[in-house]
């Protein structure tokens, strides 16, 4: 296939790109800069495509869309949350339109969501079927979502899938723990039982390629391992496969005072997922079980 990807430069469009050149496709990068390749195009996640660029969205196969600004990296003022939903939502809205107006239109567009679509839902056992929660993330996920179906008006097949947290050494919530947990001092974060989807980065670069095959895939998918963990069973399992303590909790009023409303989604916050629809369509996990997901992780 002809391949067309947004945020390649991130941690799973890095590791994405070399596994699709590998089986044979054809890989473009939507760049933000001036293009310093022929397999670069530039585009403005606000403004659009110059003449140029849009004249070189034709033909393409397959699109997928990784582009957002970090929700991680900084607290959230009133300006990084502005960045954080109009990089998904009017970048997403820019790329659909940009496609719509090519002769020849993409057949298939996966678009990345993330586990916060479900807000914070305790215990409660989410499928693809359970109703978005409440709050800034899950608004933001849905309006993600939401953007990214328009590309049924072109004749795509529109796959989103909503992404736990993904287990790398190279990026992510995974590579911030590892300093204070390599140094004895990392530990349960709040109660502890708030629920953490994960899932290892191997399994998520094969359920795009899953996506990309299949033809009968479309629609929300969980892009979590089957195995639902706490952030206290995670915390003991990483300080396990590290061989350090993990003795030192972190309470809740400390998240908040340090990290404000993004700790508090981001750390304090679970949601207990369950990969339904991509078991039902036959994809099987590399990595189901945590322990051994974090060591090929850390190896």
């Amino acid at each position: 296939m002809k391949i067309l990807i947004s945020g390649a430069s991130g941690l799973i469009g890095t590791h994405l790109i070399p596994t699709l050149k590998a089986k044979g496709h054809e890989v473009y990068r939507l760049v933000r800069k001036t293009p310093k390749s022929a397999d670069e195009i530039q585009w403005d996640a606000e403004k659009g495509f110059s003449v140029d660029g849009q004249t070189k969205l034709e033909n393409f196969d397959a699109v997928i869309h990784l582009a957002g600004d970090s929700i991680a990296a900084e607290n959230w003022s009133a300006e990084k949350k502005k960045r954080i939903r109009e990089s998904r939502s009017v970048g997403t809205r820019v790329l659909v339109d940009a496609l719509k107006k090519t002769k020849v239109a993409p057949k298939i567009f996966i678009s990345a969501s993330a586990a916060g679509f479900y807000g914070d839902r305790k215990d409660e056992i989410l499928t693809e079927e359970s109703p978005k929660g409440k709050g800034f993330l899950p608004d933001v996920c849905d309006e993600w979502e939401s953007e990214a179906r328009r590309a049924t008006d072109f004749g795509a097949r529109v796959v989103l899938p909503r992404i736990g947290v993904v287990l790398s050494k190279d990026g992510g919530a995974l590579a911030k723990m590892l300093t204070p947990f390599k140094l004895g001092v990392g530990g349960v974060v709040g109660s502890g039982k708030q629920f953490m989807p994960w899932i290892a980065l191997d399994d998520l670069l094969r359920v795009f390629h899953f996506a990309l095959e299949n033809e009968e895939i479309k629609g929300a998918f969980n892009t979590v391992a089957p195995q639902a963990v706490t952030n206290e069973e995670f915390t003991k399992t990483l300080g396990k496969v590290l061989n350090r303590p993990t003795i030192l909790p972190i309470p809740e009023f400390a998240i908040k005072l340090l990290f404000g409303e993004m700790g508090e989604s981001l750390l304090l916050q679970g949601q207990k997922m369950v990969p339904k629809r991509l078991e039902e369509m036959g994809f099987e996990f590399q990595y189901p079980n945590l322990e051994d997901a974090l060591k090929h992780a850390l190896d």
